[in-house]
C-alpha cells in the first residue's frame, strides 16, 4: 500500500520485515526509489501534521519515527531535503522516551527511537543519544554505541556534520576540509575502535 493509504503497519512491515536490519544501513538507488514511490506521500503528510495521531502508542511511534527520520535518507539521498523532517523526528522521539515506548520496543528496532538524537547537530542531543545506547540497548557496543559515539566526537570538534555541507550548501571551514580528506567520519570511527581496544 502507498502513499495516502498507507499506515504505521505498512511503513513497519517493509522497513523491519522486508528490509530487515541487513538493508537498514546499505545504500542502493533501488531501495531509494522503492521508498520514494512507497512512502513519499504519506511523508508529506507527515510535514504537514496530517499523521499526529501515531504519537499515541509506541508501535505507531516507530512508524512515525522511521517515516521521518530514516526515508528521508533513502527518499532525498545527497539534498537538504534528506534533513528537512529532522527536527519532527527529534520532537517525537523526546516524546516517546519521556513516555517509555523505547522500552516496549524489542532490540534492534529500538534503536529508532534514539537515532533522531544521533544526528541531531546539538551536542546535548548527542551525549543523551549515547547515554540512552549505553543504559537501553548495551549489546549494541560494536555497532549502533560505537557510530553514537562517533556521531558526537565529530559535534565535538566541529558542532555540525561537514559532511552534510554540500548537501546544505553551507561553505566548509579548512578544518572541516582537512577532516573529510583525511578519511572523515569512516577515520572517527576507526579511531574510536582502536582507543577502545588499547584501552
Amino acid at each position: 500500500m502507498t502513499g495516502t493509504n498507507a499506515g504505521p503497519e505498512d511503513v513497519l512491515k517493509f522497513w523491519l520485515e522486508d528490509i530487515g536490519p541487513a538493508g537498514w544501513y546499505s545504500s542502493s538507488e533501488d531501495l531509494d526509489a522503492d521508498i520514494r514511490a512507497r512512502f513519499e506521500e504519506l511523508w508529506n503528510d507527515a510535514q504537514a501534521g496530517k499523521l499526529n495521531h501515531w504519537l499515541t502508542n509506541p508501535t505507531d511511534a516507530l512508524a512515525f519515527l522511521i517515516l521521518t527520520d530514516q526515508f528521508p535518507r533513502n527518499m532525498f539521498r545527497d539534498t537538504g531535503k534528506a534533513f528537512s523532517s529532522d527536527r519532527l523526528a527529534l520532537t517525537a522521539a523526546k516524546l516517546a522516551i519521556e513516555k517509555g515506548w523505547d522500552m516496549r520496543i524489542e532490540a534492534p528496532e529500538r534503536q529508532f527511537f534514539y537515532l533522531p538524537m544521533m544526528h541531531s547537530e546539538n551536542l546535548c542531543d548527542q551525549d543523551r543519544c549515547v547515554r540512552l545506547m549505553c543504559e537501553r540497548m548495551p549489546e549494541s557496543r560494536d555497532g549502533n554505541l560505537l557510530h553514537a559515539r562517533a556521531h558526537r566526537e565529530v559535534i565535538r570538534q566541529f558542532g555540525r556534520f561537514p559532511y552534510r555541507n554540500a548537501a546544505l550548501s553551507r561553505s566548509f571551514t579548512a578544518q572541516e576540509t582537512s577532516y573529510l580528506k583525511q578519511g572523515g567520519y569512516g577515520r572517527t570511527v576507526k579511531q574510536l575502535r582502536e582507543n577502545r581496544v588499547a584501552a
